[in-house]
């Protein structure tokens, strides 16, 4: 191309020797070439960033990820969105390099930057105070830590060679949903549960409830939970009516008041494709949307039908937050979890509930 325009220069150059006019005609015909040239660099090279989102175009996660990439307009940053209904094509794609970005569960991002999947950890974040789960102290916990990943401080925690976590949404509590009600009181022994292909890690939690782990994934968990291929599911409030959990729960299931967990999106990007320092200015936009984020997740549990909900009774809270404990330093040690985002969690859940039990040992902190 830059042959072609030499040529061109050179003849009118020719044909215009030594008039003014002839030249500058030349010269701005040049500057044209040169310009259009670069605007069509500058749009092929933005990069694009793979959303997963059940709903695809016009569900909210996509909708959050199009404010986001006005927002990054706005700062002379171009980034195109592509939307998936499937996240493992999503994943796929980004692994082959279609896309330089990923929006999706933390259970796919974590694979190639592990520390801020800790947020999505068993038990870590939550409260429990008088025997019940303080459900407004645990989204502290959530807040906080996304807070503190988001900080400048943090940046080799959210990198990993050339990958790097670009933001971190809250999706909310995660709940254990059930058909029949009566698991919550003679156990999950023999409970069928779906186990999400692209995590080892659910099978193994699920074996050590004595459950029996049942091959999924997020496209068909819900419909094996609605056709009754599965006792038990995992998942947020936002996620109970769009995915209709509701019908697989009917009249005789329920859904536990105690979390399991708290679940988020995570933005990855390969940060060779992005400017430098775009990782931070993405994070610190989407730390600016966390509070409207977990008010949409809180908004999403205050509709669900209060005889849906079961409690818990007794001491139940206490011990449980024990045995996730004891299960987050056993997955830490046997490399499922990693532990400078226990650590993290620990530190973070301590400063909102010091008077914990588990305050006291130095457990998930040193390893």
């Amino acid at each position: 191309m830059f042959t072609s325009m030499s040529i061109s220069l050179h003849s009118a150059l020719h044909h215009a020797t030594w008039h003014r006019a002839g030249l500058r005609t030349a010269l701005a015909t040049l500057v044209l070439a040169c310009a259009t040239q670069a605007s069509a660099q500058s749009g092929s090279a933005a990069p694009t960033i793979c959303v997963w989102d059940p709903i695809g175009k016009g569900g909210q996660l996509f909708d959050a990820a199009r404010s986001f990439s006005v927002a990054m307009q706005g700062k002379g940053i171009t980034v195109n969105l592509k939307a998936y209904t499937d996240e493992s094509v999503a994943t796929e794609d980004f692994k082959v390099g279609q896309c330089q970005g990923l929006l999706a569960t933390t259970i796919r991002t974590k694979s190639w930057v592990s520390t801020p999947a800790a947020l999505d950890y068993g038990g870590a974040a939550t409260v429990v105070r008088d025997n019940k789960v303080d459900i407004e102290a645990s989204y502290d916990v959530i807040r906080k830590a996304g807070m503190a990943l988001a900080s400048p401080n943090a940046e080799k925690l959210m990198v990993d060679g050339k990958h790097e976590v670009a933001g971190i949404l809250p999706a909310g509590a995660l709940y254990v949903m059930v058909r029949d009600r009566e698991i919550f009181k003679r156990g999950f022994a023999g409970a069928r549960m779906p186990a999400f292909d692209n995590d080892k890690l659910q099978a193994y939690l699920i074996a050590k409830a004595g459950g029996v782990p049942v091959a999924a994934n997020i496209r068909n968990f819900a419909t094996m939970f609605n056709n009754g291929n599965v006792d038990v599911v995992f998942a947020p409030a936002v996620a109970y009516m769009p995915l209709e959990l509701n019908k697989g729960v009917g009249s005789k299931g329920g859904i536990s008041r105690f979390p399991l967990a708290f679940t988020t999106f995570q933005v990855l990007i390969d940060r060779e494709k992005f400017p430098a320092g775009f990782g931070q200015t993405a994070r610190q936009y989407w730390a600016g949307q966390f509070d409207a984020l977990v008010a949409s997740a809180r908004k999403a549990e205050a509709a669900i039908p209060a005889n849906v909900w079961v409690d818990y009774e007794g001491d139940e809270g206490v011990k449980f937050v024990a045995l996730q404990r004891d299960s987050r330093v056993e997955a830490g040690k046997a490399g499922y979890y990693d532990k400078a985002g226990l650590k993290l969690m620990k530190r973070v859940r301590c400063s909102v509930n010091p008077g914990a039990s588990d305050c006291a040992s130095t457990a998930e902190i040193d390893w």
